[in-house]
């Protein structure tokens, strides 16, 4: 008699995050920004953001955020074969700020690139990380989402500079069989999305073949709002059909940290109850593709999220790029 099905996942093994040692609150920002802290926290929920200063870069965020993780699974860097950096600031045009974090925890070889999706980066990053591990590509990667948007902000343009923080978080991925399911750990199923007609809404004015500069952040807030809502709400539901799993099964959902208001709008688009969606956008602002992981993190350590609960993450960025992930932690 045969056994049970089984199939291979990527099993999260740990997690981790690393913030820049300056904290910045609101009314320290309105010193040198025209804006008040009560504007801030009534428009997006925000009360403080971490600027990386002098030596913190990309690289070094996402290396204490990958050593952390590696910690947290009890896993050897030198069993590492695939790390996979999600960012929109990497510290240099080339070569990938992966490699820089490879070199720095002291792996001699393994696959090392970066993906740039923005804030949905990260959802990027874990799905390529994902199928590498399913199709055996890879056996035991490190995912991380990284960036230091405070260098590419307009300082004086209060309705984006307010918005954003830097910071890192990772999780270690390790191969598993296991039996078909979703009452076993690891991704179940991941679904992204772009749609490059929309790039005047969210972007930045420069680049290496166009203006020969890094540029800085433009945003029509209102018109991504209203796009953040309808895409989240519509690929939470798409991946939740994927893993055939009931949007009522599910225990945390873990989503890109822009606004508190668009957090709240998405929940109740859903019918989600809000005590089960992770909000850390008030700590942290937007970090881009380091903001789910980021909170991921937070939530894990805080005992929150706990083993064999069901978990989404999703994200939408620039691009607009938009996914979720579902996955048994």
């Amino acid at each position: 008699m045969s056994g049970a099905a089984t199939v291979r996942r990527a099993v999260i093994a740990g997690t981790g995050s690393a913030l820049p040692a300056r904290c910045v609150t609101n009314a320290e920002l309105a010193e040198t920004v025209d804006t008040t802290d009560e504007w801030i926290v009534e428009r997006t929920g925000i009360r403080t953001r971490y600027i990386a200063g002098d030596g913190e870069t990309t690289a070094t965020l996402a290396t204490e955020a990958a050593r952390r993780a590696l910690a947290a699974a009890g896993i050897a860097p030198d069993a590492i074969d695939l790390i996979v950096l999600a960012t929109a600031t990497p510290d240099q045009t080339f070569p990938a700020t992966a490699t820089k974090v490879q070199a720095a925890l002291g792996i001699d070889d393994c696959v090392a690139f970066d993906v740039q999706a923005v804030c949905s980066g990260f959802l990027y990053a874990l799905s390529v990380a994902e199928s590498m591990i399913r199709s055996g590509g890879a056996r035991t990667a490190i995912v991380i989402g990284a960036e230091t948007f405070s260098r590419i902000l307009d300082w004086e343009d209060r309705t984006t500079c307010v918005l954003f923080g830097d910071g890192a978080g990772a999780v270690v991925l390790t191969a598993a069989d296991v039996a078909e399911g979703s009452d076993t750990q690891g991704i179940l199923a991941v679904r992204l999305h772009a749609d490059g007609r929309h790039n005047e809404l969210l972007y930045v004015d420069g680049g290496p073949s166009t203006t020969g500069t890094v540029g800085k952040l433009r945003m029509k807030g209102q018109e991504v709002f209203r796009h953040a809502v309808t895409n989240l709400a519509a690929v939470l539901r798409e991946v939740s059909t994927a893993a055939g799993v009931e949007t009522g099964a599910i225990d945390w959902v873990v989503p890109h940290q822009a606004n508190r208001r668009i957090l709240d709008a998405t929940a109740r688009k859903l019918g989600l109850a809000p005590e089960r969606v992770v909000v850390t956008v008030d700590r942290h602002a937007n970090t881009s593709a380091a903001s789910v992981p980021l909170a991921f993190d937070a939530a894990v350590s805080d005992g929150r999220i706990r083993r064999g609960d069901l978990i989404v993450f999703e994200a939408m960025g620039g691009g607009f790029t938009w996914g979720a992930a579902i996955a048994r932690y």
